[in-house]
């Protein structure tokens, strides 16, 4: 999170809420601290009570946003909702997501979108990986989790992008229906390497 030398949120909010504003009118490297803190009516040095640079700060509020986001995802069920709430939220801030986008690169944006989905994924490849009969920690399951989060954080990317066009709605279906098929696979190798231990146990034999 960088230096802190006293918490307010209050101000930091302050602060972050004027980097955004700025954020949907210019690229982040044209933006300075002055302008920053100008916005929201402060002195360019308190800035620095706070935060390292703009990098910081840019981190700092998606870590916020995304905390609060998920916290939001606690018990709720289906897990799909909490794939809309990410949208919704991307939706709400398209233009500094956008910014983002652009000034840090693919990587870093693709490291916060991991980020929120993961722990939505997880929850929801656990409950289905118990309810088709397997160990919600097998090895096959915590493949599952790293490659549906990896290819939901893609859908999200490209959906904010305007690469993909399905609705919201749309791509949580696919997906979900894809990772439900890959356990259920799983599930019926597993059935059936069980059911040749027995008939090898009772026979002797692999049929």
């Amino acid at each position: 999170m960088g230096k802190r030398y006293k918490t307010s949120e209050t101000t930091c909010q302050a602060i972050s809420g004027a980097l955004k504003q700025l954020m949907t009118q210019k690229p982040l490297e044209r933006i300075t601290v002055a302008e920053i803190m100008d916005t929201c009516g402060m002195r360019r040095q308190h800035f620095y009570y706070y935060f390292t640079d703009i990098y910081d700060l840019l981190r700092w509020t998606f870590e916020k946003e995304a905390l609060e986001l998920l916290q939001q995802q606690q018990g709720v069920s289906p897990w799909q909702n909490g794939f809309l709430h990410l949208f919704q939220y991307i939706n709400q801030n398209r233009a500094v997501c956008l910014c983002a986008l652009d000034s840090l690169g693919k990587e870093s944006l693709k490291q916060l979108l991991e980020a929120d989905v993961s722990s939505i994924v997880d929850r929801a490849v656990r409950q289905t990986a118990e309810e088709n009969g397997l160990s919600a920690h097998s090895p096959e399951v915590e493949v599952v989790i790293c490659l549906v989060t990896i290819m939901m954080a893609g859908a999200v990317e490209s959906w904010l992008r305007g690469e993909l066009t399905q609705t919201p709605e749309e791509l949580t279906r696919r997906i979900d229906m894809m990772f439900q098929d890959y356990i259920r696979g799983v599930a019926l190798r597993h059935e059936g390497s069980c059911r040749c231990i027995r008939i090898e146990n009772e026979e002797g034999v692999f049929l």
